[in-house]
């Protein structure tokens, strides 16, 4: 008796990563949530999820939901799941390298990367610099000596505020051609698609956004991007744009996006969710969507991005300590 009941014990402890993934099938409401408004990078984030998600047999039949929590340039959304949602088994939440950043200098009170599950990248993407297709600024040489002549003239939409990821982009490609990122100014947005929506109205002059968000904008009668801050060019929409680095700037920003989940989602269902996504991102189809979304490969999972995301708030946090950003 006590072997069959070790055997049944067992069995059960197999099976239920499969009984976690047909609950979802069967019945709950599968809900990716964006921090931000619409149309930026973190709502591409989610679409691609979503999309790279409807190949699953145990997702497709009941789909994804997206919900939009804007604030606090994501802390509202952080704070929302970390208090009040701790252990929905499947709602989702994107974050980016801006996220983490935000983690390190504090903006999210005294949030940690140990506070949530984290669930997996889906992609990398990188920095860039674009200005409208009719501007006088040709070239990134042509902007930052705008930016040395008269700084107060140039208004530059980034996603959130000092000492935010879009934020510290500038402030590096600006202080690496010996200007002073104090003397910038920058317009507070949230999200990518609202800082371009305001440079097409000539809001601001100028944006330092993600190569994602201006794939999507990148057409030559709306969008010129000066520079992309990878260390070679890339590949798709954006294959004829120069690198900073090419241009004289040595900067690189690198910039990973995935999902996490509450801290309290039982193990059966975080670890289903991780092995979706493993199969996920193992497929030709995804590798197509993540290249269609502008994104580049980069898949972690589990505890493997979890411990990425552990050291690089760590990276983040020495980094924006040279700005005196953290509080």
């Amino acid at each position: 008796m006590q072997r069959r009941a070790a055997l049944i014990a067992l069995a059960a402890t197999a099976a239920a990563p499969a009984r976690a993934l047909a609950a979802t099938a069967a019945g709950s409401k599968i809900e990716c949530i964006v921090p931000s408004k619409p149309g930026g990078a973190m709502d591409l984030t989610c679409k691609l999820a979503r999309k790279g998600l409807q190949a699953m047999p145990d997702v497709s039949k009941h789909g994804m939901h997206i919900s939009y929590v804007p604030g606090g340039i994501g802390a509202v959304a952080w704070h929302q799941l970390v208090s009040q949602r701790r252990a929905e088994p499947d709602t989702l939440v994107v974050f980016s390298g801006g996220s983490l950043l935000n983690i390190a200098q504090g903006k999210f009170g005294k949030a940690t990367a140990a506070d949530v599950r984290w669930v997996a990248a889906l992609g990398a993407d990188y920095g860039m610099i674009a200005v409208r297709a009719d501007s006088p600024y040709k070239t990134l040489a042509d902007l930052l000596a705008a930016l040395k002549k008269h700084p107060e003239q140039v208004l530059i939409g980034v996603s959130g505020t000092i000492g935010s990821q879009d934020w510290l982009k500038m402030a590096l490609v600006a202080r690496a051609a010996g200007i002073d990122p104090k003397a910038l100014r920058f317009v507070a947005l949230e999200g990518g698609g609202e800082a371009f929506t305001a440079m097409h109205a000539n809001y601001v002059q100028v944006v330092s956004g993600d190569a994602s968000e201006a794939s999507l904008n990148a057409t030559p009668d709306k969008t010129r991007v000066l520079a992309v801050l990878s260390q070679e060019r890339l590949p798709g929409a954006l294959a004829g744009v120069p690198t900073a680095k090419e241009q004289g700037i040595d900067v690189v920003w690198p910039v990973i996006r995935g999902v996490w989940m509450g801290p309290q989602v039982a193990d059966t269902d975080y670890n289903a969710w991780v092995q979706r996504f493993e199969r996920m991102l193992a497929s030709k189809e995804f590798a197509q969507l993540r290249a269609a979304s502008g994104l580049y490969p980069f898949a972690l999972t589990g505890d493997a991005l979890t411990a990425y995301v552990r050291k690089a708030v760590d990276d983040y946090g020495k980094r924006a300590r040279e700005f005196g950003l953290v509080r």
